[in-house]
């Protein structure tokens, strides 16, 4: 019974007392808000942060340009999972390549992706 009380008492607070809307707060907030498909967007970029194998590698790319072997070696993982993960990076503009004979080098796509990562580091250490 207990924790049908407290369900209830977390779903009064999520709810107004007075049914009454702030419409002018509620157009200007209107007005700020990007286009649905600029927030799609931005949902699924977040959603390539939710995997740690992503942000591992992210995360040593922060430290040097690394090929495949190298962040395999580093993350204990094998070249075609780091492979897979750097296609979803590069496909979602996180991560930038560039091939020397016959290797290819990884490294961030730009500043955007370490501050993304620094704020989220930031947040979670708070």
């Amino acid at each position: 019974m207990k924790g049908r009380e407290k369900m209830a008492r977390e779903q009064e607070l999520e709810r107004c007392e007075f049914q009454f809307v702030h419409e002018d707060v509620v157009n200007a907030v209107q007005g700020q808000m990007p286009k649905d498909e600029v927030l799609y967007d931005l949902a699924e970029l977040f959603k390539v942060f939710g995997d740690s194998t992503r942000i591992k590698i992210l995360y040593a790319l922060f430290e040097a340009e690394l090929c495949v072997c190298d962040i395999a070696q580093l993350l204990g993982v094998t070249q075609t999972a780091v492979s897979h993960q750097l296609r979803v990076l590069k496909n979602n503009k996180l991560v930038k390549f560039r091939r020397e004979g016959k290797n290819i080098f990884y490294s961030l796509a730009d500043d955007h992706v370490r501050s993304i990562i620094n704020q989220g580091i930031e947040h979670v250490e708070e």
